[in-house]
């Protein structure tokens, strides 16, 4: 497999073709080399159309879905970015070359070290990726201009929005099963929020966000 034209294909018939033509995103996935951060084995498959397996039941998204959130959250070189779901560090990777800086959490300890070393490895040196999970200690680092989580959560996750400053961008995944929406919402005041429909999509929940049995009692 020659990788410049594999890129390039994906880039081109894929990504393109889900209507993502800002130059910024389409020059970060030529910057961040796709196939460092797929697992090991699976460098055949980097650059498909598909999922890829992560274990620990979680996957990589597929590209032309990296870059769908990258252009919906129009990112700026002056951008705090929050990501909660490092997975193997590539939206991580994606992230960091579009903004200013990037934290991100990962609750799972393997795809914690993974990312890390992957990030190391790819010299992107403006993120910090903790272990930790990132559904509960995301306020410490707050406000930020974009924030990004990497699974879906049940509802939608009002309190986490409140982080954002004003004119911050989210990107969430929301719903359960096959039924899942993501969304973009937008900080426009202190009180008011604007919340956009972007496409259908199924992934798995966040750790953590899953919800909870009702019990009823006789």
């Amino acid at each position: 497999m020659n990788i410049d034209d594999a890129r390039k294909n994906m880039v081109d018939c894929q990504i393109k073709t889900w209507d993502v033509f800002d130059l910024d995103v389409l020059d970060a996935f030529e910057k961040v080399k796709r196939e460092n951060f797929v697992p090991p084995g699976y460098h055949e498959l980097a650059f498909a159309d598909i999922n890829l397996d992560l274990g620990d039941s979680q996957k990589m998204m597929s590209p032309k879905v990296e870059a769908r959130i990258l252009q919906a959250l129009a990112l700026r070189k002056e951008d705090k970015v929050l990501e909660i779901g490092s997975g193997s560090g590539h939206m991580t990777a994606l992230l960091a070359v579009l903004s200013k800086d990037v934290i991100s959490f990962e609750c799972r300890k393997n795809l914690y070290e993974t990312a890390r070393s992957n990030l190391k490895k790819a010299a992107i040196d403006n993120v910090e990726v903790y272990h930790g999970d990132g559904l509960t200690e995301y306020k410490q680092f707050a406000p930020y201009d974009v924030i990004v989580l990497s699974g879906a959560t049940p509802d939608r996750q009002r309190i986490i929005e409140k982080s954002l400053a004003i004119g911050g961008r989210m990107f969430t995944i929301v719903g359960s099963g096959d039924v899942m929406e993501a969304k973009l919402v937008q900080r426009i005041s202190e009180s008011n929020w604007h919340l956009e429909n972007l496409f259908e999509t199924s992934t798995e929940i966040l750790k953590g966000s899953e919800l909870q049995p009702v019990f009823q009692f006789d």
